[in-house]
């Protein structure tokens, strides 16, 4: 990084102020986002990713796991559907979130699919670069960190974004390396996207079909998170503290886990669970409920 103060330390012997702005902008430049950075051989985080001490959030109680509901069956037999009906009422009102098991994805394509978003980021810096931007408007975009220039701290974080309804981009248009993929992937998770919309919306005491009439499952928008190994992982973190503004998350871990959620001021681990998918309730879907069944 070139600074410009540099001449004046030297004459003053003061120590120049940190450029935090010509830093970002000089990462951002590169295109190549924080795996570019371990590929150059870093061996310190960069300034721009560190987080302050007290963001770090220690999972301090083992008595508490969030829900694990069996899907199996819903669709067929009534009462196990009133049963996971209750489940899905329970544990969103107490936890906002829930590991959903036998939801019907199967386990090659969640593989598969965790198999193609490495496959975008670690090809050719030359082919990645195509599709990075800033601007969302795209499709499909890649970058890393789309707060980069407004948080406090960057994320060890680079994302693919594509958004795959309701108007998804043309077959070309996606990544080579992971496109029929994310195709097959897509077409699973909205599918099981609209059987949780009728749970959501009967342990709401709704008509089932409520919160797909007023088009909560009508759009997907996925999110591809790579997480390259960090030189120093007690400074900074792969995802800070957030709300999903969405309606429902459903989120494919990978086995190294890391995910935590808060829940009554604790922070509590969200262990993998193999085939397991986790479901947030997103604060749109919050925003959605009504009075009378909140």
């Amino acid at each position: 990084m070139v600074n410009t103060y540099a001449d004046e330390a030297v004459l003053t012997n003061v120590k120049p102020d940190y450029d935090r702005t010509s830093e970002l902008k000089a990462f951002d430049d590169t295109k190549a986002g924080v795996k570019g950075l371990v590929d150059a051989g870093i061996s310190e985080v960069p300034r721009i990713f560190h987080h302050p001490q007290d963001n770090f959030k220690v999972s301090r109680d083992t008595l508490f796991s969030i829900p694990i509901i069996d899907l199996e069956g819903v669709g067929k037999d009534p009462v196990k559907r009133r049963d996971v009906v209750g489940q899905v009422r329970e544990a969103s009102k107490k936890w906002g979130f829930f590991q959903g098991i036998n939801h019907s994805v199967p386990v090659s394509v969640m593989e598969e699919m965790k198999a193609g978003v490495r496959r975008f980021f670690e090809q050719d810096l030359e082919v990645k670069k195509q599709y990075f931007s800033r601007d969302l408007a795209p499709s499909v975009v890649y970058n890393s960190n789309f707060d980069l220039f407004s948080s406090p701290a960057a994320n060890w974080r680079d994302t693919l974004i594509c958004l795959m309804a309701p108007h998804p981009p043309k077959l070309e248009e996606l990544p080579a390396v992971c496109r029929d993929i994310m195709v097959e992937y897509s077409k699973h998770v909205m599918s099981l996207g609209s059987l949780l919309f009728e749970l959501l919306s009967e342990a709401l005491g709704l008509n089932p079909n409520h919160l797909k009439d007023i088009e909560c499952a009508k759009g997907l928008a996925m999110l591809g998170h790579y997480y390259p190994t960090c030189p120093q992982p007690e400074l900074t973190l792969g995802t800070s503290k957030h709300a999903d503004d969405d309606f429902i998350t459903v989120l494919l871990q990978d086995h190294i886990g890391g995910l935590q959620i808060l829940h009554q001021n604790q922070w509590i681990d969200v262990p993998p669970v193999p085939g397991a998918l986790v479901v947030n309730i997103g604060e749109l879907l919050q925003g959605q409920t009504p009075k009378s069944a909140s």
